[in-house]
């Protein structure tokens, strides 16, 4: 699909367009395509001045690209405007439909150019579905400066594209649009259609607010309202009810799935029940499997609860049962609050980092033996040898602590554990110094401290 005021290059087909197709209205997005880098919305941070796109034009030189966003921010428009100011040839091409044999007459077309003195600007839609072996392929041609390739791709460049690829190739982010961007467009399709929308004021911003900051779907939002015969103003309700609201872009497998699941753990961390709420419900309304929800939420709980309130994985996992046995929509609600209940349970990471430190000292130690006096003897020869000579049985020791040594001979003791001052973990604190002071009241050796 074109991308925002995208446009089909008269003469690029072969097959030329019937009367029909070349009587057609144009539609809304194509005839307001801006024509300078100026006229483009929303995208001030990187094709402003102080942007980096700005400050290659400023500077006369262009190089290598991927635009990074997400659908109807204008990454074709750019591409085309770029390649006008920089008075180089325009080339597009889609992943989806080109093969290596495309790109080999692409790169054959561009080098004939470049003999005649033409630069090639290659626009490559939907970059990240070429697969590693085609991105290789552009790599000797971006180097001898046949082409100057733009990508343009939805998905994170970091998972979907090569580092070859990547280092030859600036990334540029582009953001979704504003409320306020998508009220620039729609005054400039009504000037250019020469009536204003029939929306009251509501009306007007809940439509803003269905393109979900695709520039593309709020010019084709508008273009459908603008063709009913209406002889009034269209209230919320109204309006609401002839258009169904754009579906929340949301990809289970991609970066938004990554993003959104981030954004509730780190809510959840942060001690925010209503934004962890909200994306849950994000997650859930995208279409989220509400099982990988249970897990997550139960790691949540493990990773940065933990020992401060013991019953919050309980609370988890009893939520996780209860959407098990209920299914949607009701068993989401169990996943709601213990939700909340994580958002508002005290926090404490120390388990976590004392397994982490545990796994560090085992991988340093290697394969140390454990010291033999706790060592089992079930045969004469073990016995022998010392195990378990020595083991003192803690219920009968004094506060039934023998403060023994259980780490490998010669190792120093570490402290892995640090309770927070935090929830239930203030009263394990209080144990861990309890049986610190017992440990050095019974004079142990400095080695085993």
């Amino acid at each position: 699909m074109p991308d925002l005021f995208d446009k089909i290059e008269d003469g690029r087909d072969e097959g030329a367009p019937g009367k029909a197709a070349a009587d057609a209205p144009r539609p809304l997005a194509d005839r307001i395509r801006p024509q300078r880098i100026s006229e483009i919305v929303g995208q001030g941070k990187v094709l402003g001045p102080e942007g980096p796109l700005g400050a290659m034009l400023a500077a006369g030189s262009l190089s290598s690209l991927i635009l990074w966003g997400p659908p109807g921010v204008g990454k074709t428009t750019i591409a085309r405007l770029l390649a006008r100011e920089t008075d180089l040839s325009f080339v597009q091409i889609s992943a989806i439909f080109s093969g290596v044999p495309e790109l080999r007459k692409v790169f054959e077309a561009a080098r004939l150019r470049r003999q005649n003195g033409q630069g090639t600007l290659l626009f490559v839609d939907e970059i990240h579905r070429f697969n590693k072996a085609q991105q290789d392929s552009f790599l000797p041609h971006m180097e001898d400066g046949t082409i100057l390739l733009v990508g343009a791709t939805t998905e994170n460049p970091s998972f979907e594209l090569n580092a070859a690829l990547l280092s030859r190739a600036q990334v540029i982010v582009l953001e979704r649009l504003s409320l306020a961007d998508l009220e620039l467009l729609a005054q400039r399709a009504e000037r250019e259609l020469g009536r204003p929308l029939p929306l009251t004021g509501e009306a007007r911003d809940r439509l803003l607010e269905m393109a979900d900051g695709d520039g593309r779907a709020a010019l084709n939002l508008i273009e459908q309202i603008m063709a009913w015969k209406l002889s009034g103003k269209l209230d919320t309700d109204t309006l609401s009810t002839r258009l169904m609201r754009r579906a929340a872009k949301y990809d289970k497998s991609g970066d938004e799935h990554y993003n959104l699941i981030s954004a509730l753990h780190k809510s959840v961390r942060g001690s925010d029940p209503d934004a962890a709420l909200y994306w849950l419900a994000r997650m859930l309304a995208g279409g989220e499997d509400p099982r990988y929800l249970a897990r997550r939420i139960t790691r949540m709980a493990i990773e940065d609860i933990g020992l401060a309130d013991p019953a919050a994985q309980r609370h988890c996992l009893d939520a996780w049962s209860t959407y098990e046995r209920l299914g949607s929509p009701e068993g989401e609600l169990a996943l709601a609050e213990a939700v909340i209940y994580l958002a508002l349970a005290p926090k404490s990471n120390a388990a976590y980092m004392a397994f982490s430190a545990a796994k560090e000292e085992a991988r340093k130690t290697g394969s140390l033996m454990p010291p033999a006096h706790i060592l089992n003897a079930p045969t004469a020869l073990m016995k022998e040898q010392g195990y378990g000579a020595g083991y003192a049985y803690d219920h009968n020791a004094e506060d039934g602590f023998s403060g023994q040594n259980y780490f490998p001979e010669g190792m120093k003791r570490p402290i892995l554990y640090h309770p927070a001052e935090r929830g239930f973990e203030r009263d394990l604190r209080k144990r861990v110094d309890w049986f610190a002071k017992l440990r050095q009241k019974r004079n142990l050796k400095d080695g085993e401290t």
